[in-house]
């Protein structure tokens, strides 16, 4: 697989063997988009050098925006990775019983996973250009509740 485009090391990931390489698919690995490389593509830059200065704008406003929703349980975000949308993509159940996902299996999000202070259950960040999402689980994302999803900006 050649580089990434974001210098991302990709040598621990679990879906490196399905994954065509961000740098060969310019940015979209498994057919879906990466945000990392559509930001790196919308400043005109060909690969972001590490996680180059936009990326690190792009990172550095959503880590704001998740902070900012003043969840009182949630640890400071300091932090986003690169998930494939597989991996976040939790069944949420409605009130009216329907299921619903949000997100697209095949993209590359930003996110992260806080440890809930005082609880065994988790926070699952995500976000895409249009989108936070903030949900509450327990292991292996079992018993997905939505805590906050809003449309950015």
């Amino acid at each position: 697989m050649e580089p990434t485009k974001c210098g991302a090391d990709c040598t621990q990931c679990g879906f490196r063997e399905s994954c065509a390489g961000c740098a060969a698919t310019d940015g979209y690995p498994f057919g879906g988009e990466c945000m990392i490389a559509a930001c790196c593509r919308q400043k005109g830059q060909k690969r972001c050098s590490g996680c180059g200065e936009a990326c690190c704008r792009l990172k550095g406003g959503l880590i704001a925006e998740f902070n900012a929703l003043g969840i009182e349980d949630m640890p400071e975000v300091t932090d986003l990775n690169a998930l494939k949308g597989s991996f976040v993509n939790l069944e949420y159940t409605l009130p009216g019983g329907q299921k619903i996902r949000f997100w697209d299996d095949n993209r590359i999000y930003l996110g992260n996973q806080l440890c809930k202070k005082g609880s065994d259950r988790c926070y699952g960040l995500t976000a895409d250009e249009n989108h936070l999402l903030v949900c509450e689980y327990g292991e292996g994302g079992s018993e997905a509740e939505i805590v906050v999803f809003k449309r950015r900006r």
